[in-house]
C-alpha cells in the first residue's frame, strides 16, 4: 500500500454503506500524506461524507485539504460523471449524424449501465495520466463494473458492425477500448491494492468473501481486510453487550481464518463519529503500525449536528403510529407487493421476513422472494428456501429465492428457443450467433434475474407478494428498456414475443408505481451513509421511475434497558438525532425495531419480533406453525 516505485500507486477501498468505508479510506489517505507522499483522494460514493468528515467543503472538484499537507480529495458527483461521460460520447458524433441518428445514440446513452461506466471512466481518468504518487479510491468498482469494461474487447461482431452495446455506441467505446484495456491491467497488476472493510457480522463478511471471490476470478487479489466497529470490552458491563462482544470476536475469529493468506485489522467502534485529524491518526495508527487504539470510554461524546429537544434525556419526537405502517403493508382488494430494500449488513432481510409473517399470521396468503444472492432467508427461517416457492413451516407463508445461475440458465434456454421459433436458415444462424454472443455479458445476468422477478408478478394464490431485495432505480430503468429501446438489451427484439414480453414488463413497472398495489421500504440504521443513501435511492426511485417510498424501516435502536453508560449514552443520542433526520427527510411511516441480543432467527422469534415492531393482532387470526 506504501510507494515503492516511482510509478503511481492506487488503493482501492470497497464496502457495503455504513460499513466505515470512507473513515478507513480517509485515514489511510491522511496517513499516506503525512508519511510524505503526494495523495489523492476520491470517492464515487453516491452519499459522500468526505467533507463532514475532513469538516470541510470538497464537492465534484480536487480540493486540498486543509491542515494536511500532501493531501487533496474529491466527491465525484454520479449524476455530473454520467452526462459528462453522454456529452463526451456525444460531442464527436454532432457533426457526423443527423438529427434521428442523434436521438438514437442519446437514448442509447440513457443505459443505466451508463451510470457505472461514467463512475470507471473517472477512474480511468485518474489512472491513465496521473500527478500523485498515490491515488485512494472509496468506492471501488465492482467486479459488474469490471466486467463491463471488459466488453469492448469481447463484442467484435458488434464493434465490427458499428451497432450499440449497453453501455453507448460500439464507435464510442472502440475508442476508449485502449484506455479501459490499460486500466483493467493496472488493477491486476502489483500498483493496486484491494482493501475490504466490513462489520464484525456474519452477513457482512458473507458478502466480502462474494465480492473478492468475484475479482479473484478477474485476476484482481484482496490486499487488507479491515473489520470496523467491533464493541470495546470496557463498555460491556452486562450480558446482553457481553453477547454481542463475543458474537463479534468470533466473527473477526473466522475472517482471521478465512483470509488466513491476506491481513486482517480491525478497528473498534466509538462513543461519536469519527471525524478530524486526530481521530483519523488514531485509526490509521490501529490499522497500518499496530498501535492500541484510545477509546475513552468514560466521556461522552457530542452527537452530530444538533441534538432534538427531549433527546438527551432518551425521549423521542418521532411518530410511530402502528396502523398507518400496517396500512402500507397489509392487503386490500388485490394482491400487495412489498419491497423491501436497503444495503447489506442493515437486516433487511430480517424485515423482510418478520413482515412476511406477521402478515400469514393475520390471515394473508403470503409469498417471500429473495433477490439478494448471500440468500439469508435460509438462516432466517431455520428451513431450506429453493429456487420454487415452498412452504417454511406456518401455515399460508411460502418462501423462494431466485437462483442467479439458474434463473441465468433459464433465460438462456428461453431466448435461444424464441430465437429459434421465429427465424429460419442462415437468418436463424446468424441470429443465434449474435443472441450467444449477447448472453455471455454481465448484463444479461442482470436480465435473467429481472425475467424471474418479473414472473413473480404473475404467481397466482397470493395476497402478498414480499420482495427481499427489492430492485434499485437502475435496476427498474433496465425493466423499462425492453418496450422501447432497440439497443444492445432487448434481445426480445428478435423474437415473435418481443411485444408480449414488453407488455410483462411495462404492466409489472405499472403495478409497481401504484400506491394501491405496492409498496416500497427503506431498511436502514439511524447513522448518516445509510440514511443518505437510502435518501438519494428513494429520490432516484421517483424521479427516474416515478416510485414513491411508502415506508421506513429503521432498525438496530440500542435499547435503554442495556448499556448504562457514558459510551452507550453517546450512541443512543446519536441514533435519536438520525432519526429526527429520517422523519424529516422521508417523510413516511417509521418501523422502529429494535437491536436483540441475536437476530430473530426461526418464525417462533420472528412472530415475537413482529409483535414488537408491528403490534399483536387477534388470537382468532394466529396462524399455526407445524412441528
Amino acid at each position: 500500500m506504501v510507494p515503492s516505485s516511482d510509478d503511481t500507486e492506487f488503493v482501492f477501498f470497497s464496502g457495503k454503506g455504513g460499513v466505515g468505508k470512507s473513515t478507513v479510506s480517509c485515514a489511510t489517505a491522511q496517513w499516506l500524506a503525512e508519511s510524505g507522499h503526494d495523495t489523492l483522494l476520491v470517492t464515487t460514493d453516491p452519499a459522500p461524507n468526505l467533507g463532514d468528515i475532513f469538516d470541510q467543503s470538497i464537492g465534484h472538484d480536487v480540493t486540498p485539504i486543509e491542515g494536511v499537507e500532501n493531501l487533496s480529495a474529491m466527491e465525484i458527483d454520479p449524476d455530473r460523471a454520467a452526462e459528462e461521460y453522454r456529452q463526451e460520447t456525444l460531442e464527436p458524433m454532432r457533426e457526423l449524424l443527423d438529427e434521428d441518428q442523434l436521438q438514437t445514440v442519446e437514448e442509447q446513452l440513457n443505459s443505466p449501465c451508463v451510470e457505472e461506466i461514467a463512475a470507471f471512466d473517472k477512474f480511468v481518468e485518474f489512472m491513465d495520466d496521473p500527478d500523485q504518487d498515490v491515488i485512494v479510491f472509496d468506492t471501488a468498482p465492482t467486479g459488474h463494473t469490471i466486467r463491463l469494461m471488459e466488453l469492448p474487447s469481447g463484442w467484435n461482431a458488434e464493434l465490427e458492425d458499428g451497432g450499440a452495446t449497453c453501455i453507448g455506441p460500439a464507435a464510442s467505446m472502440e475508442d476508449q477500448k485502449a484506455q479501459y484495456e490499460n486500466a483493467i491491467e493496472t488493477l491486476e497488476g502489483d500498483r493496486s491494492s484491494f482493501v475490504f472493510v466490513g462489520k464484525p457480522e456474519a452477513s457482512a463478511i458473507e458478502e466480502i468473501e462474494r465480492s473478492a471471490g468475484e475479482l479473484s476470478e478477474l485476476g484482481i487479489d484482496t490486499d487488507l481486510v479491515v473489520v470496523n466497529g467491533y464493541l470495546p470490552e470496557a463498555v460491556c458491563e452486562d450480558p446482553f453487550f457481553r453477547s454481542k462482544r463475543e458474537d463479534e470476536q468470533a466473527v473477526i475469529e473466522y475472517v482471521r481464518e478465512t483470509f488466513d493468506d491476506e491481513p486482517v485489522a480491525t478497528y473498534p467502534l466509538r462513543p461519536g463519529e469519527i471525524t478530524g485529524s486526530d481521530l483519523l491518526s488514531d485509526v490509521a495508527a490501529a490499522l497500518y503500525e499496530g498501535v492500541e487504539p484510545t477509546i475513552d470510554v468514560d466521556s461522552p461524546a457530542a452527537a452530530p449536528g444538533s441534538v432534538p429537544d427531549g433527546a438527551a434525556d432518551g425521549e423521542l419526537d418521532v411518530p410511530t403510529d402502528t396502523d398507518a405502517v400496517m396500512e402500507q403493508l397489509r392487503p386490500e382488494d388485490d394482491t400487495r407487493y412489498l419491497f423491501f430494500t436497503g444495503k447489506g449488513g442493515v437486516g433487511k432481510s430480517t424485515i423482510a421476513a418478520t413482515a412476511a409473517t406477521s402478515l400469514a399470521e393475520r390471515g394473508h396468503e403470503t409469498l417471500i422472494v429473495t433477490t439478494d444472492p448471500a440468500a439469508h432467508l435460509k438462516d432466517v427461517f431455520g428451513t431450506e428456501v429453493g429456487h420454487d416457492p415452498t412452504g417454511v413451516g406456518l401455515e399460508g407463508l411460502d418462501a423462494a429465492r431466485i437462483d442467479q445461475e439458474r434463473a441465468l440458465e433459464e433465460y438462456k434456454d428461453r431466448t435461444i428457443a424464441q430465437v429459434e421459433s421465429s427465424f429460419e436458415g442462415d437468418d436463424l444462424e446468424a441470429a443465434k450467433e449474435q443472441v450467444m454472443e449477447e448472453l455471455e455479458s454481465p448484463c444479461a445476468e442482470e436480465m435473467a434475474a429481472l425475467e424471474k422477478f418479473v414472473d413473480y408478478f404473475e404467481v397466482e394464490g397470493y395476497d402478498v407478494v414480499v420482495f427481499d431485495t427489492a430492485p434499485t432505480g437502475h435496476t427498474l430503468r433496465l425493466l423499462e428498456l425492453p418496450s422501447d429501446w432497440k439497443g444492445f438489451m432487448d434481445l426480445g427484439s428478435l423474437t415473435k414475443d418481443a411485444s408480449e414480453s414488453g407488455e410483462r414488463y411495462d404492466r409489472a413497472i405499472e403495478t409497481m408505481r401504484d400506491p394501491a398495489k405496492s409498496s416500497f421500504v427503506f431498511v436502514m440504521y439511524p447513522e448518516y451513509t445509510p440514511m443518505m443513501e437510502a435518501y438519494r435511492a428513494a429520490e432516484d426511485l421517483r424521479d427516474q421511475v416515478g416510485i414513491e417510498t411508502s415506508l421506513v424501516a429503521v432498525n438496530y435502536l440500542l435499547p435503554d434497558e442495556y448499556g448504562d453508560n457514558a459510551f452507550f449514552e453517546s450512541r443512543r443520542a446519536q441514533q435519536r438525532t438520525y432519526l429526527e433526520k429520517i422523519a424529516d427527510r422521508f417523510e413516511v411511516p417509521l418501523l422502529l425495531a429494535p437491536l436483540r441480543k441475536e437476530e430473530p432467527t426461526g418464525l417462533d422469534e420472528l412472530q415475537s419480533f413482529g409483535t414488537d415492531v408491528l403490534g399483536d393482532q387477534p388470537e382468532e387470526n394466529r396462524q399455526p406453525i407445524s412441528r
